[in-house]
């Protein structure tokens, strides 16, 4: 379905409404053809079969329990993802967001669990975190999604988060190969797990090149485009400021295009910018924004598949994945005057 996206030049989202013949959903005729057209060619089974009410009676229900849906456009992706591998394995998907009430909690477990048609449950939160699972999946099929057990030596379930620490250095280093040496974060709040590991995968990728890690260059927004603005002015207007962003999502990297310019400044030709996410306003910024993708989609995709095999395939194996976040190249990147 990535392909798909890329080649059709839409979302991810788009592609599953498509491919999963969401009547309901406002995708115009000529996008479900492109879709539809370039999903044939490359040999994606658009045509699916199976699906009626004959499963009824079988282990055909995952139960998707997560803190928070509200939040942010990651947490859709995620669940498209999961949905999408449950339908190909004749599965529904059962969503349930909890606000991190442990009363809700067990209240919607106390009802699911009982049931017979129940495969198995994805506890997901909404940002990687660890996690004290409920004492009630304790003799449940349970994949863990982008979050962990408090004490990893216990592996009890497998689970899959995003490799934070490798995004990270897959965003610095790209800056430091074009020739950066000054590179500028703008990182989320402390509290924040990814935060952390997105920071230390940018001490990683300086110290590859023997470039001493500077305080001053690191600033803590709050994700949103005004803190990107503000911390982009500030680190712009240092004695020595640098000649490079790198900002730890694409809503602060939108703010810090907006900083640039406002400096009388152009990007890329004297300052480049990357974000994280790969939202879909990556694409549409000016120059388009150079980003790394969170693989949410991926991540909901490997949990729902891992619950099945795990409950239908027998595999008792419990896996701890750390899902690769490639850098996307687009137009806000380039080698620092002079280079």
């Amino acid at each position: 379905m990535t392909d798909i996206a890329k080649l059709a030049g839409v979302s991810q989202s788009t592609v599953s409404l498509v491919i999963n013949q969401m009547s309901g959903a406002k995708v115009s005729a000529e996008t479900r053809k492109r879709v539809l057209r370039i999903a044939r060619e490359i040999g994606y089974p658009v045509e699916r079969h199976g699906h009626g009410m004959e499963g009824a009676q079988q282990r055909n229900l995952i139960v998707y329990l997560t803190d928070e849906l509200s939040t942010s456009p990651h947490a859709m992706l995620t669940i498209d993802g999961a949905r999408d591998a449950a339908w190909e394995h004749d599965c529904l998907l059962s969503v349930f967001a909890t606000r991190s009430d442990p009363e809700y909690e067990n209240a919607v477990l106390g009802r699911v669990l009982g049931n017979p048609a129940l495969l198995g449950v994805v506890y997901a939160t909404i940002f990687t975190r660890a996690v004290t699972v409920p004492a009630l999946l304790a003799t449940v099929p349970t994949v863990l999604l982008n979050c962990h057990q408090k004490e990893r030596r216990d592996r009890l379930y497998s689970s899959v988060v995003p490799s934070e620490v490798l995004g990270g250095f897959a965003a610095t280093m790209h800056l430091l190969e074009l020739g950066h040496r000054r590179v500028g974060l703008v990182n989320g709040e402390g509290w924040i797990e990814a935060v952390a590991e997105r920071l230390k995968g940018y001490r990683q990728a300086l110290s590859t090149r023997d470039i001493p890690f500077d305080p001053q260059l690191v600033r803590e927004g709050d994700w949103q485009v005004s803190s990107g603005h503000e911390h982009a002015r500030a680190l712009l207007r240092l004695p020595d400021p640098p000649t490079a962003l790198f900002c730890a999502n694409d809503l602060m990297a939108v703010g810090a295009l907006e900083a640039v310019r406002e400096l009388g400044l152009s990007v890329p030709a004297e300052v480049s910018v990357v974000g994280y996410d790969d939202q879909d306003i990556a694409r549409y910024t000016q120059p388009p924004l150079s980003t790394v993708l969170l693989p949410n989609y991926e991540m909901g995709r490997w949990a729902a598949e891992s619950l099945v095999a795990q409950v239908n395939g027998g595999v008792v194996r419990r896996t701890s994945m750390k899902m690769d976040c490639p850098l996307v190249e687009r137009d806000s990147v380039a080698a620092p005057r002079g280079f």
